[in-house]
Formats: C-alpha cells, structure tokens, sequence
C-alpha cells in the first residue's frame, strides 16, 4: 500500500565518486541519516541533478532509491522531462520500482502554451495509479504553470491523485492564490529549501520539500510550526534563512554547490563532486560564512528548540 505523501520530504542529492559514477554508499548514508533525523520521507527532483544523468543512471537511481527506503518512508520519484513520453517511462519505472508517487515539473526547453502543459499533466497522471505531484520550479527554472492548469488538474483527477509544489515567485502569494482558487481542497508543498516555509505553512501545507543539507533544522522548525511555539520557530527560522540566501545568489548552480559541500562536511558524501557543466563555485569566503551559520543552526537544534 502507497504511503501517504506528508510532512518532511527532502529531495535526495546524488553523490558522485571522483571518476564521476554515482556514489551508492554515501546514497545509502544519506538516506539512513535523513531518516534517523526525523524525515517523514524522501523524493528525487531538480537538486538531484536528475537532468545532468544519463537514462540508464536516472532510472538506475530510482531503482536504488527504492530499494534503500526499505519501507521507513515514503519515496516521490522525480520524473519531470523534456517530453511527455519520457516522462511517462520516467513514472511507469518509478512505479514498478515501488515509488508511492513522483514529482514533475513541465518541459523546461520550450514555452509551451497553457492546453500543451496541462495535455502533458494529463498524459502522466493517466499513465500510472499513483499521486502526480505538479512541480512548478519556475523561480529558477522553465515557466510558470498557468493556474487555471493546476485548478483543471485537481478538478478532473482529485485531490488524492494531483498535489502541488508551486515554486514561481512570489511563493506565498501564489500559493494562496491556489489555495483559494481550489477552494482549499489543493494538497500544496513547499519547495522554497525553508526560505519561505514559515510563510507557507501559515497559509496551509501539507509538507515541505527541502534539500537534505539543512534537514535537522528543518524538522525541528516544521516540529516547532506544528505546535505553535513562535519563540523556536523564528530561533531556527533565522539561521536557515541565512543559509537559504547563500544559495540563491546563484540559482540551481547555487544550491547544488552549498548542498554537495555541506553533505561532504558532514561525512555523509564521499566528496563534493557536481556533474559539469556548471557555472558557479564556492569561494573560500562563501564557505566560512557557511560554516559560521551551520554552527549557529547546530547549536539552536542541539538546544532542543
């Protein structure tokens, strides 16, 4: 039986060895350690650099991811693309590898219009049995999804087959907007890295989507939000958001660059490889104001906040 997709679900980042293969081992540490820190679950999308793989690499991670989880949690398979039917056979392999949903964003190397981006939803959804959960990650990459796409999606499929992760800035307005054009009946996740969560989950959420690399701070602020306690909300809130904005300057080179350094910091990768091309880097400076602000979120989450 699928698990329900809920909670804390940070996207997985793969690890790569110095002769440039996915490193399984620390996959494994990784999500071993996500779960041991609270995670509810666990999906694959755009941080994963799940467009810098090869075929045979995506759906052999996909694979592997599933079996990892060992049944601890549930696992969303990212499975957007830049047509619909190698999203298709992206989701059909993600279901039969056991994934209890998967996550899509719209192909990102044309502007297609509105009725192409919804035939393309539609398409997926009717392609598998399990949750499509429509990605809109325009705030760094491709182009917003029209809203009354997404309205027209929940409307024909339900709000137990089609769930939202809208990232087109500004996040906390346009979520409201879907929040209020599907009469609250939209399932909607964050997917701002915790920038914008206190925000989001003002305005009702489901979940958060972060990536791994500040996960700790992460449950214990979503922990804090759903017991109403604003003095430890804001005491974790400040240092991810710190931490947040050293990302952004730099768009998704940006995240990827401070993710793969802080899972190696950490031990849980075996080096802090990116699959190139990219276009931005870690300065020396970048990587001591990081270490300043990780200390400042260790030390509120060992405080037990």
């Amino acid at each position: 039986m699928a698990k329900p997709i809920q909670g804390v679900l940070p996207i997985a980042h793969t690890p790569f060895l110095d002769d440039d293969s996915i490193d399984v081992t620390s996959l494994a540490r990784q999500l071993d350690w996500a779960f041991a820190a609270g995670a509810d679950g666990f999906a694959t999308g755009m941080v994963s650099e799940l467009i810098r793989l090869t075929f045979e690499e995506r759906t052999a991670l996909t694979k592997t991811l599933a079996e990892l989880a060992h049944g601890r949690g549930t696992f969303v398979a990212g499975v957007g693309a830049e047509s619909t039917r190698q999203a298709i056979q992206y989701a059909q392999i993600a279901e039969k590898a056991g994934a209890d949903g998967v996550m899509a964003t719209p192909p990102m190397t044309t502007r297609a219009p509105a009725a192409a981006v919804r035939d393309y939803f539609v398409a997926l959804a009717e392609s598998i049995s399990i949750p499509v959960i429509v990605q809109d990650a325009s705030g760094y990459v491709g182009q917003p999804i029209p809203l009354d796409v997404s309205v027209g999606l929940l409307k024909r499929f339900g709000r137990d087959k089609i769930l939202f992760k809208p990232e087109a800035s500004p996040i906390g307005p346009n979520l409201s907007a879907l929040r209020d054009a599907t009469g609250g009946e939209a399932r909607i996740f964050d997917g701002s890295g915790g920038v914008c969560l206190v925000d989001c989950y003002r305005r009702g959420i489901d979940g958060t989507m972060p990536g791994m690399e500040f996960l700790t701070g992460i449950v214990a602020l979503w922990k804090a939000l759903e017991r109403k306690d604003d003095a430890a909300i804001y005491r974790l809130y400040f240092p991810i958001c710190a931490l947040v904005s050293l990302q952004l300057q730099a768009g998704l080179d940006g995240f990827l660059a401070v993710e793969k350094y802080v899972l190696h910091k950490r031990g849980l990768f075996t080096t802090d490889r990116r699959r190139p091309p990219y276009a931005y880097s870690l300065d020396n400076e970048t990587r001591a104001e990081l270490d300043r602000l990780l200390k400042c979120l260790d030390d509120v989450v060992n405080s037990g906040s």
